[in-house]
């Protein structure tokens, strides 16, 4: 389907932070939208956000911020999107579009059934883009460009509405894929979240004392465990099925380096290692 004009003529953020800053600035870059609001609880950031053009108006209210919308996209962590489908349904026009950027999706979309007057225009979506910091201070309007965008459209999902958000993701620079919610939650568990809890647990094993020895490395290696604690911790909740099987598949490789080691198998070291090499090799491949 192709849309000629402006896709929307107000679209709502909600949470106005990295990716929420970001989406803003991307949209009026793309001419996407006629006005940009955005909802945030913090004064700073709307001032910020609306010094720096990523929104045209800021709201604390969130019920004024979306009321009018053809377009929201729920920008904040994990833990409280659930909480925010159950509260904007009421303030919702109809047929308004709502998207959200979280890190999970099983439980977002049961929400967004559960909660909104018109469920069949939620549609789930997850740009695999970030960074470990956060803040509107952060955003730029190039974020989403050569990223991927995981889409998780439902039995029940409007034609029409997965269609403007593909298009809106695509338009500003992300390729699309889509896939089902829990497709979603067990191919995150191992790109994104298990990464995340060896990064911490690295860091939390690493004695103090040695810290002023650390490498380019070790900081590398542990760049995002300066992500939010109390995110990761909403993340790992919400998807505790898929995280507990990845996490005790990287426990058994672990414990075979172990033994590996203590017998001094040179040969199963070095076979392990070179599974990992193998695909790691691969993932340069596919860019």
């Amino acid at each position: 389907m192709v849309f000629r004009t402006q896709l929307f003529n107000r679209v709502t953020i909600v949470g106005v932070g990295l990716i929420g800053g970001s989406l803003g600035l991307a949209i009026r870059k793309h001419n996407i939208a006629r006005e940009i609001f955005g909802v945030s609880r913090q004064s700073f950031t709307l001032g910020h956000a609306l010094k720096m053009k990523a929104i045209d108006k800021g709201f604390h209210d969130i019920k004024e911020g979306v009321k009018h919308a053809d377009f929201v996209i729920l920008a904040t962590p994990v833990g409280s999107i659930v909480g925010l489908l159950q509260h904007i349904g009421p303030y919702l026009k109809r047929n308004c579009i709502v998207t959200d950027v979280g890190s999970t999706k099983v439980s977002i979309v049961d929400a967004a059934k559960k909660n909104l007057p018109s469920p069949s225009f939620f549609v789930g979506s997850h740009p695999l883009t970030g960074s470990e910091k956060k803040g509107v201070i952060y955003a730029h309007d190039q974020l989403f460009e050569n990223s991927t965008c995981v889409m998780t459209p439902t039995d029940i999902t409007n034609r029409l509405a997965r269609d403007k958000v593909k298009h809106f993701w695509t338009k500003i620079g992300a390729k699309v894929r889509m896939v089902s919610p829990d497709e979603h939650d067990q191919i995150l568990a191992y790109i994104s979240h298990l990464p995340h809890l060896l990064a911490f647990g690295l860091m939390e094993a690493v004695p103090p004392e040695f810290l002023g020895y650390a490498t380019q490395r070790l900081k590398d290696t542990t760049r995002i465990a300066s992500s939010s604690p109390q995110l990761w911790n909403d993340i790992c909740l919400a998807n505790a099925k898929h995280i507990l099987k990845s996490l005790d598949e990287v426990v058994k490789n672990l414990s075979l380096y172990r033994k590996a080691i203590v017998t001094k198998d040179e040969k199963e070291l070095t076979e392990h290692f070179q599974k990992a090499k193998t695909k790691r090799d691969e993932v340069d491949k596919n860019g």
